[in-house]
């Protein structure tokens, strides 16, 4: 069976993609080059969250993710969330995900939402949702990023 690993951090830098970087620091995934998919699950997949990855094989290779990401320049917040579900006896699922300046809760009833309208689209029946949220406000005269991150199993070479 086939991992997928739910990470997520939260950074503030002096730049948009400082802070993106120091967020993708604080989840594990700092070092591979993202390349984003659509949501699905694919059928017989484990999904765990973990909140920081492990080591996913050498710097520089290609890692496949679904990614929520917001950054902001302070004063404000960035908060990101991604929800997934599964559909029963190891069927497909669907990841997905909402990001913005918003508040916590905010982005939580944003994603459930969403979820729930993706389901509505599919015949699957469907496990109860999961959701992890990343959060945080950022200073004044900073940019803070939140992300979080659905990795598909391990990285591969780019090359």
């Amino acid at each position: 069976m086939s991992t997928i690993r739910v990470v997520w951090g939260t950074a503030s830098g002096p730049t948009a993609m400082s802070s993106y970087d120091a967020a993708l620091a604080d989840a594990g995934v700092e070092n591979y080059n993202l390349v984003s998919v659509s949501s699905v699950i694919p059928a017989e997949t484990h999904v765990e969250a973990v909140g920081t990855a492990p080591d996913l094989g050498p710097a520089g290779e290609r890692l496949t993710v679904v990614e929520a990401r917001a950054t902001t320049a302070g004063p404000g917040r960035a908060s990101a969330a991604l929800a997934w579900s599964q559909s029963v006896d190891d069927g497909p699922g669907l990841f997905y995900e909402t990001s913005g300046e918003m508040d916590r809760e905010d982005v939580e009833r944003r994603v459930r939402e969403g979820l729930a309208a993706g389901q509505n689209l599919r015949d699957w029946v469907f496990t109860e949702p999961r959701i992890a949220v990343e959060s945080h406000q950022a200073d004044s005269g900073r940019y803070t990023t939140a992300v979080v991150l659905a990795v598909y199993g391990e990285s591969e070479p780019i090359l």
